[in-house]
Parts: C-alpha cells; sequence; structure tokens
C-alpha cells in the first residue's frame, strides 16, 4: 500500500518525490494533489511524468488555463488535471470527467492526476490516492498521501 511522508527543500526533491510516487503506483490510478497556490504541485507533476514514462520534466506545464494537458507513450497515458478555475458543475461537465476517470485497455497504463481535486473527490471512483503539499517555510514542503477506500 502507498503512504508517503516526506519533506522536500527544492525543486528537484519535490520533482524526485513525483517520480518516486509514479513509480510505486498501479497501473491504473487517479492522485488528488491538495495545496495551496505554489505549493509545488505542478513541480510534482514534472517528477510524477518522468516517474510514468511519458514526458520529461520540461515538457510539463500547469494546465491551469486548459483545465487538462494529456501525455502519452506507448502504452502509458498521463492526464493532468487543473481544477482551479472551476466554480460550476457545468463547467466540469464540460471536462467530460467519466472519459477521464475511465480504467484503461488491457495491457495499459493510466494515471488520472488532479490539481485541486478536492473538488470533486465525491465524483472519483476509489481507491484514489489523496497527496497533500503543505509549505512550512523556508521552501521546504510536507507531503503526505494517503489511499481513500
Amino acid at each position: 500500500m502507498l503512504t508517503l511522508d516526506a519533506t522536500a527543500d527544492s525543486a528537484e526533491a519535490l520533482e524526485e518525490q513525483g517520480r518516486l510516487l509514479a513509480r510505486a503506483l498501479p497501473p491504473f490510478a487517479v492522485v488528488v494533489l491538495i495545496g495551496e497556490l505554489g505549493a509545488g504541485k505542478t513541480t510534482l507533476m514534472k517528477g510524477v511524468a518522468e516517474g510514468w514514462e511519458v514526458a520529461s520534466a520540461d515538457e510539463v506545464t500547469s494546465p491551469t488555463y486548459t483545465l487538462i494537458h494529456e501525455y502519452q507513450r506507448g502504452g502509458r497515458r498521463l492526464l493532468h488535471l487543473d481544477l482551479y478555475r472551476i466554480e460550476t458543475g457545468a463547467q466540469l461537465e464540460t471536462l467530460g470527467l467519466d472519459d477521464v476517470l475511465r480504467p484503461p485497455e488491457s495491457g495499459e497504463r493510466k494515471l488520472v492526476a488532479i490539481e485541486w481535486g478536492e473538488r470533486v473527490e465525491d465524483q472519483l471512483p476509489r481507491p484514489y490516492v489523496r497527496l497533500e503539499i503543505t509549505p512550512t517555510g523556508g521552501g521546504i514542503r510536507h507531503l503526505r498521501s494517503s489511499w481513500v477506500r
């Protein structure tokens, strides 16, 4: 069972935590990323994309304005959502969340990572990973994850 309780004192360390997280996930996983603006969610996702083997850190950007970025390589997919700008159920429906959360075809791997995902936790398939990033001062971030069943 995946649980994480770690600190990161730099962007590089945060990316490394993302790589470790991605490598520990099953072939289909949903990860809810929780943290204030600037906590490091997108920086963590740079490492996740590398660990999931779908993109380099340089290719990963925040989907704040586009709402969703998809990275794919071979039989692996990463869907990176940012729900910060979602304010209504109608806006959420335009994302096609049911399709996004559909498990992959046999033999494929799919990871759905949702920044500000606490806004849709009641709509997520169980189990999923809830990961909180908390800045503690001095550029240090505390990361804590757990499975929600």
